[in-house]
């Protein structure tokens, strides 16, 4: 099995320096240095194995702290793979946005252990957006520093930003108004702020002009302290892009807009709640299994350290008998 395991590794790789799975420019073999250590590289064969990716495109974005690449699957759906990098992300820039997040608070502060986490973070971030029913793309799993998740785009091209994204008068009017109102979903339904939001961190499906929110990572919950300075910042961010367009809404108009609750928003409340109590009792079975094993561990060492007392004791039994009988 290991042999087999071993041979599918080299394929692996053999694709990769043959450049049928990543592109070999002198811009990605600066993205493979900083990305694909071997413990990510094994992680990538095991969604191979699994049927996630059967092929692997070329680096789609690159930013601060993660590689989002272009993935097909077995059955062909066009799938997006995000790599969080363990060993040149400024993971310190994560800090305000996850340690006093009460989803992590409990992490450890290492690097490998923040970027783990935020990787999980950005998981659970996308389905509770999605359960808003807010357009992101769809997270298919999660696992160390890697998030798979649906790629928005068509034929191996991701849609455009909304800084790229040439509008009407009309039609940055509509989406400015749906912006406002995913952040409103956000806020109420999914009682989340996205903290980053901005033209850089909204996609548009050019046949329909329908935003799409992504990087959900750093997006808090409102038991977060600074979660109003995190929304009036994207609120800034959102009225200065549109200002372009003739937009004159003020920071009041859409705080307002984004407070507001609705009545079509209790079912989402009461799902999302429902949804999040399974979740925090399934942390704490697994953190009573953690500590079962630890204690066991823990009883373990303990008989072994009385074994091995016995033993020594035994031992210097024997040595007097010895030196008795002399």
């Amino acid at each position: 099995m290991h042999e087999e395991n071993d041979k599918r590794m080299r394929m692996l790789e053999d694709k990769r320096s043959k450049g049928r799975i990543f592109r070999k420019d002198s811009e990605n073999l600066k993205v493979e240095e900083n990305v694909f250590d071997v413990p990510t590289l094994k992680l990538l064969y095991t969604l191979s194995n699994k049927g996630y990716i059967e092929e692997m495109g070329g680096s789609i974005s690159t930013g601060k702290e993660a590689n989002l690449f272009y993935a097909k699957g077995r059955d062909g759906r066009e799938n997006a793979v995000k790599i969080y990098r363990i060993s040149s992300a400024t993971f310190q820039a994560m800090d305000p946005y996850i340690f006093k997040d009460p989803r992590f608070m409990n992490i450890r502060h290492s690097r490998k252990d923040i970027i783990f986490a935020w990787t999980r973070k950005e998981y659970q971030n996308l389905l509770r957006v999605r359960r808003a029913d807010i357009p992101a793309p769809e997270p298919l799993m999660t696992e160390r520093n890697i998030l798979l998740m649906e790629f928005i785009g068509e034929n191996a091209r991701p849609y455009p930003r909304l800084k790229e994204m040439p509008l009407t008068g009309e039609e940055a009017g509509k989406v400015f108004d749906t912006v406002c109102e995913y952040m409103r979903r956000m806020f109420v339904r999914a009682r989340l702020v996205h903290a980053d939001l901005s033209e850089y961190n909204i996609l548009i499906d050019p046949h329909t002009t329908e935003p799409i929110i992504i990087d959900v990572g750093q997006a808090v919950t409102l038991e977060h302290p600074h979660f109003r300075e995190f929304l009036v910042r994207d609120i800034g961010n959102i009225l200065r892009f549109f200002r372009k367009y003739g937009i004159r809404s003020s920071t009041e108009d859409v705080l307002k807009i984004v407070r507001e609750k609705r009545p079509e928003d209790e079912p989402y409340i009461r799902k999302i709640r429902e949804e999040e109590e399974a979740a925090e009792n399934s942390d704490e079975s697994e953190d009573a299994e953690e500590g079962e094993k630890r204690e066991d561990a823990e009883e373990g060492e303990k008989r072994e350290d009385a074994e091995e007392g016995e033993k020594r004791e035994d031992a210097e039994e024997g040595e007097k008998n010895g030196n008795t009988e002399k």
